[in-house]
């Protein structure tokens, strides 16, 4: 394909992705097509690399029932949709430059050496104290985690798009309520996530 071809394709995607509210419910995406999509959001870019998310694909119709108890947002989508993700954020047990989570990010995910992480560590903690301010409460650094997991979503729905398949974000929920859902499904990891957003396919 040309260089020009390639750019409409991009842009017949975007012309073609919108949020739809209700999904044929006997269209079912392959596991193939959805593996693809997930595998576009985890190699999304995170600030400073941190990849603070964590998705949750909900099939069990029992918790999604629950969920739309909560989720005036998804009303149409959580019966229908293939596909249904929750997009977790990771909270400032897990995001603070001193975490065990950025350590193991930094020297075994990432694979960076020991000395260079320690140089590393400190420009993260001036980054944080100083730099954006997160540090001055734990919702200033679930917000900036949570702000990661849009690049992630942004491209999901855009790879599903370009491979057909329709898609919603969702954020008309209710915070506090689903975070009781998933506390007592134990998907919040004794409060390491918290939900940023959701997103069906279909």
């Amino acid at each position: 394909m040309s260089h020009e071809g390639k750019k409409q394709e991009i842009l017949d995607a975007f012309q073609f992705r919108h949020a739809t509210k209700e999904f044929d419910p006997n269209q079912k995406i392959s596991d193939e097509d959805f593996e693809f999509i997930l595998e576009t959001g985890r190699l999304s870019p995170s600030s400073v690399g941190y990849e603070p998310w964590k998705f949750v694909v909900v099939q069990n119709m029992e918790l999604r029932e629950k969920l739309r108890e909560v989720a005036w947002g998804a009303q149409g989508q959580l019966p229908t949709a293939s596909h249904f993700v929750l997009i977790l954020a990771r909270t400032i047990k897990d995001t603070k430059y001193d975490t065990e989570y950025v350590r193991n990010q930094m020297l075994n995910v990432k694979q960076i050496p020991a000395e260079i992480y320690a140089q590393m560590e400190e420009r993260y903690k001036t980054f944080q104290e100083h730099d954006l301010r997160l540090l001055e409460s734990e919702q200033s650094m679930f917000d900036w985690a949570s702000k990661q997991t849009y690049i992630a979503l942004a491209n999901m729905m855009t790879a599903a798009a370009q491979i057909g398949i329709d898609s919603c974000p969702i954020e008309g929920f209710d915070f506090e309520k689903v975070q009781k859902v998933l506390t007592e499904e134990n998907l919040l990891e004794d409060g390491h996530l918290a939900i940023s957003v959701m997103v069906a396919f279909g």
